[in-house]
């Protein structure tokens, strides 16, 4: 797998406090690969939309799928020029002024063209998409019979023209500001996996649900006891 940096084109050259840019393939990688949503943007005779999908990588690529009857898909199938946006909120930063507030973040923007993939790179890239949700999925639940597969769309866009962003850290507060009676620092935020919730139809428990269910107890253990940080919810594995 190449690890060359990817030069900034006119369209991913960040220029806005450009020192938060990056160009590497190891810092895209890990962006996309925390994320299960993507935000796709496209033009079509109605005007300019961004929709929001599941997405996974693999190698130089980011994949999607859905229903053949999609009108995003339909387009991006066409070899339309679209640009991908990924996402992770980090924190919430306070300033002591209103001004200086700010938000912790990674992100990334690809621009280019999907591809349609078919035939039995379709079925394994489906595949893929279950290992991403749980590792060990997709050898135990049903694979898509040969009418699913037929009614769903699978693309990749590649990774050629794309770069990322981020912001972390605490506030940057003027130097006048800093004897202000006002508290300031960071709010963290991130995803956090809830316990698992089962249909009650299936009694046994799967290894990788049971993996997650103790995976969330001790991201809770981690913490201090009986304390939780803001916007999250605790919970632990019964």
């Amino acid at each position: 797998m190449s690890q060359k940096p990817m030069p900034p084109s006119e369209r991913t050259r960040v220029r806005r406090v450009a020192d938060r840019g990056h160009y590497d393939r190891a810092t895209l990688h890990a962006i996309l690969d925390d994320a299960y949503l993507c935000h796709l943007a496209f033009t079509d005779d109605h005007g300019t939309h961004c929709i929001p999908t599941a997405c996974w990588r693999e190698g130089e690529h980011l994949y999607i799928h859905g229903s053949n009857g999609s009108r995003m898909l339909k387009l991006a199938a066409t070899g339309s020029q679209v640009c991908v946006t990924v996402t992770h909120l980090d924190g919430l930063v306070m300033a002591r002024s209103a001004f200086h507030h700010s938000m912790n973040y990674r992100s990334a923007v690809i621009y280019g063209s999907f591809e349609v993939v078919a035939g039995a790179a379709k079925a394994a890239a489906m595949d893929a998409f279950l290992e991403r949700i749980a590792l060990g999925r997709s050898g135990q639940a049903r694979p898509g019979d040969a009418n699913e597969l037929a009614a769903t769309t699978v693309l990749r866009i590649g990774l050629e023209e794309a770069a990322t962003k981020i912001r972390s850290g605490g506030p940057k507060d003027d130097e006048a500001d800093m004897a202000l009676p006002v508290w300031a620092g960071v709010l963290p935020l991130r995803l956090q996996g809830q316990r698992p919730v089962p249909d009650g139809v299936q009694p046994s428990v799967p290894d990788y649900v049971r993996s997650w269910g103790q995976c969330v107890c001790a991201e809770a253990m981690a913490e201090a006891p009986g304390e939780t940080m803001p916007g999250r919810a605790v919970t632990v594995d019964a």
